[in-house]
């Protein structure tokens, strides 16, 4: 403890230093003076008395020395000392400081931007009770293997929910449309999430009969029950049904999506066998009981796989769930984004390499005007250590600027990012600037400083002693400084040429998705979800003749032309999937049963979305009667698949839990359902086409007709005035009929290249940085040369060399640097371009074409930064040249 207690008051010494050195001062004064009194009354005269005094106390700065030796922290106090004089350095050369600081900036800001996506991604932990025991299944299930994995596992705790549940909000002044999410009764007390006010769903709440319950997430509380202190025991109306607000969750809870407004039990009845067991399929999560490894888990799901299949309602294949596999929650949840996290985290890397070149180089050139300084110190016994201890204190001085710099455009930049990207980014709400965000960029900034400041410190420190105090350079110096300068510069185009590449195969990738054929018409189509309750459509035929009606008033506005309806749009990811029998296509027992995805639709579907009828004829209003033959389309694809030189009209599909088959009558062309680059989800087959009507109803294996549709309208006007029009027909129809998502069919699409868009953009902004930084590297690298070589160009000249003979030089100089650095860029990135073939459609990671392109884009570049240092040797007076030293 004393010497705890001794180290705080020399650190407080530190920071009392200059009342403690005037003290220090006037009691050397005071010991000088006695000693020259004592002189004086010997009888020396006053100049030898203070001489003799002088040599007596050891000299005034040495005592003073060795004092602070004693009793201060001398590297602490040192190194206070450095960073004052690099303060008041930086301070005299503002032009310098401020180029330097802000290319550090562009560098640290971008990394800190990124290190928060990975940060709110992958390393802050997930906001449950000890979320290290939560893990994912990697497949997903219906709902009767879901209850029988919850039954039955042993390390586990299983919990499902629903991917997207959506319900009418109803009962209020204008009815509104919510997301929801169903979970199982367990869900909240398995993730240990607890509410603001009142409980969680207890055991059992998730069987028919007993589900009538509601829990809001606190958004909803507050925008739709204005914070209502006693909502809990009140019941509201959500599609028709009654159910009681049993608790409200904390602000901050949004799983699993930041737009679930509200979470209802899981409604688990097995009597609805085509729900129960054919379609909604759900992610699967759990947490692992205690003294369970996941690999134990990962053992016991294996095992309870022919259990699933055995409890089936029909024969499933046997390799059905044979890849699912158990993963850690946290790697469930970002899934394939990781990836491309890790890459935007190398790309920015990067660019922080090319940032720290640029500084480089600035210090190199500074430190020739610094030669005489750093000279003079060490004339004055300044050791090389001691010189690169303040020049390094400079470099990191300038990296601490340059970070908080910024930290603050990263703040701005990352408000922007978020904005952006694609709102199914895993974990995006949890992406903020928090602590280790901060220390990150504090260590970035210290380690960036000691990095680009290393070789400018040691080079600097090496000077000859003599010839810089005579000339004021040492032309040793000079030339080693300029190689090291060149080799940045070569380093800078190097990674630059990555960047860009990387960039141009993305933009180029991003090309080819936009100009994917969709298989339908994007041009003047409007969409509409419409959403009655499903209890509506309860009455057989009431939903048909609601859109019946909605339909025909529709098509009377004057600025609709055409209308009609479907179950989900494409790229919308609603689908039904119907796993069943093919004729002519036998499956042999325990083989793979084909799963398709079923589109309901009207007549006019196909005319409005313009997807062309290949083979046979389309559908009919005759066919949706309920006493019609049972008829579909499918898609070219299906055909092709299930019928390869064969007729398909008139073969028979039907589902699995059906006895009629349905009748093939029409092929058409195939749609891109999926994403721009699939036609339909992977784990599908094929896709057909329904009427809508009570047939399809069958198909969807419930027990009432499809409540919610879409409309597709081909329209001449904008998408206010029909947003308008079509809620007020909605409303004579029926007012507790919300209207959403109206939207145009070519904003659909675009949603579904915004991921592949933003990480285009984010490499696009990264590339033109890179650009820019490696092109003021150049200039800066060839105005230093010119300056170095001013009496050789002076005497050149002289001897008869014409201007363009100079510009020659200059710029020939350039372009070796730059095609070292191009030739070196291409190399590494037909290695590292590999990594981010992920990323890439319709173009391979060593496409010739933009690999060419870069080359020659990164040549001009630099050819152009070295023209205004190049013009400047070009008009250079000889006559001043030659006077140059």
């Amino acid at each position: 403890m004393r010497r705890l207690g001794a180290w705080f008051s020399r650190l407080g010494e530190v920071f009392r230093k200059r009342p403690r050195e005037q003290e220090l001062s006037a009691e050397i004064e005071s010991h000088l003076q006695l000693h020259i009194d004592d002189n004086l009354r010997r009888g020396m005269p006053e100049a030898q008395a203070r001489r003799e005094a002088l040599m007596k106390l050891g000299g005034v700065e040495q005592t003073k020395e060795n004092y602070r030796e004693r009793r201060g922290l001398p590297l602490l106090e040192t190194l206070f000392q450095d960073a004052r004089y690099a303060a008041r350095v930086l301070r005299k050369n503002p032009g310098f400081t401020s180029i330097a600081v802000l290319t550090l900036a562009l560098g640290i800001g971008a990394n800190t931007a990124i290190f928060s996506l990975v940060n709110g991604a992958l390393l802050r932990p997930l906001p449950f009770a000890n979320p290290g025991r939560l893990v994912g299944m990697t497949s997903y299930y219906p709902k009767g293997p879901f209850v029988v994995m919850r039954e039955r596992s042993q390390t586990m705790e299983v919990v499902a929910n629903s991917d997207s549940t959506e319900f009418n909000l109803t009962g209020v002044d204008v009815p509104v449309r919510l997301n929801g999410s169903s979970v199982s009764a367990n869900w909240f007390s398995v993730l240990g999430a607890r509410t603001d006010l009142g409980r969680t769903f207890q055991s059992g709440e998730d069987q028919p009969g007993k589900d009538a319950f509601v829990i809001l997430s606190y958004s909803l509380w507050q925008r739709q029950f204005r914070g209502d202190p006693n909502i809990v025991g009140h019941s509201i109306l959500l599609d028709g049904v009654s159910r009681e607000v049993v608790g409200v969750m904390p602000f901050d809870f949004h799983f699993p999506s930041p737009k679930t407004d509200l979470w209802v039990p899981l409604h688990l009845e097995p009597g609805k066998t085509g729900d129960y067991w054919g379609s909604s399929y759900m992610p699967i999560l759990a947490r692992l009981r205690p003294g369970v490894t996941i690999d134990q888990a990962r053992v016991e799901l294996a095992s309870l796989r022919p259990q699933i299949l055995a409890a089936y309602a029909w024969r499933m294949p046997d390799d059905s769930w044979k890849d699912s596999d158990v993963t850690f929650l946290q790697q469930w949840l970002v899934g394939d984004f990781r990836a491309k996290l890790l890459i935007l985290l190398g790309a920015v890397g990067l660019l922080l390499l090319i940032a720290c070149a640029n500084v480089a180089n600035l210090l190199l050139a500074r430190s020739a005007a610094r030669n005489k300084e750093i000279a003079v110190r060490k004339a004055l016994g300044a050791g090389r250590l001691r010189l690169i201890r303040q020049l390094m204190t400079e470099s990191v001085l300038l990296a601490m600027l340059g970070g908080g710099l910024g930290l603050g455009a990263a703040v701005y930049g990352l408000a922007i990012l978020k904005a952006t990207l694609p709102a199914d980014t895993p974990r995006l709400a949890d992406v903020t600037v928090d602590s280790r965000v901060l220390l990150f960029t504090a260590l970035l900034a210290i380690s960036t400083g000691l990095i680009f400041g290393a070789m400018p410190a040691s080079g600097a420190s090496k000077i000859d002693l003599t010839k810089s105090l005579r000339t004021g350079g040492d032309k040793d110096e000079s030339r080693g400084n300029n190689r090291l300068s060149r080799t940045l510069v070569v380093g800078e185009v190097a990674v630059a040429a990555v960047l860009v590449i990387a960039a141009g195969l993305l933009v180029k990738s991003l090309s080819k998705l936009s100009s994917t054929n969709t298989g339908f018409n994007q041009e003047y189509i409007l969409t509409a979800r419409i959403t009655p309750n499903q209890s509506f459509c309860s009455v057989a035929g009431r939903c048909q003749a609601f859109y019946g009606d909605l339909l025909n008033r529709v098509r009377t506005l004057p600025s609709v032309k055409d209308v009609a309806a479907v179950n989900g749009l494409p790229l919308s990811g609603i689908w039904e999937t119907i796993p069943s029998d093919v004729e002519a296509h036998d499956v042999a027992p325990g083989a793979h049963v084909p799963m398709l995805l079923e589109r309901i639709v009207t007549p006019e579907y196909l005319r409005v979305m313009g997807i062309p009828l290949l083979e046979g004829r389309g559908l009919t209003s005759a066919d949706a009667a309920p006493t019609a033959q049972r008829v579909t389309l499918v898609s070219q694809s299906t055909a092709q698949r299930y019928w390869p030189g064969r007729d398909p009209i008139g073969m028979h599909i039907k589902p699995r839990w059906m006895n009629e088959w349905w009748t093939v009558v029409g092929v058409v062309g195939d749609v891109k359902e999926n994403s721009l680059t699939r036609n339909v989800p992977e784990w599908m087959d094929g896709e057909v086409y329904m009427p809508y009507g009570p047939h399809a109803v069958q198909g969807r294996g419930n027990e009432s007709a499809p409540a919610e549709l879409t409309l597709v309208l081909r329209t001449s006007t904008s998408q206010v005035q029909i947003g308008s029009e079509l809620q007020t027909v909605v409303a004579a129809l029926n007012s507790d009929v919300p209207v959403s998502q109206i939207q145009t069919l070519r904003g659909w699409v675009s949603e579904a290249a915004a991921g592949p868009r933003s990480t285009a953009s984010l490499f696009v902004i990264f590339a033109v940085l890179a650009l820019a930084l490696g092109a003021v590297g150049i200039y800066g690298v060839i105005s230093y040369s010119v300056s170095q070589r001013t009496r050789e160009i002076g005497i050149r000249m002289a001897l008869g060399a014409r201007r363009e003979e100079v510009l020659l030089l200059i710029v020939g100089q350039c372009a070796q640097l730059a095609l070292l650095g191009v030739a070196i860029g291409l190399a590494g990135a037909l290695f590292l371009t590999r990594l981010m073939s992920t990323l890439l459609y319709g173009v391979g990671a060593a496409d010739p074409a933009t690999y060419a392109g870069v080359a020659i884009l990164l040549l001009v570049v630099a050819l152009a930064a070295s023209y205004l240092p190049a013009r400047r040797a070009m008009r250079m007076d000889p006559a001043i040249a030659l006077r140059h030293e």
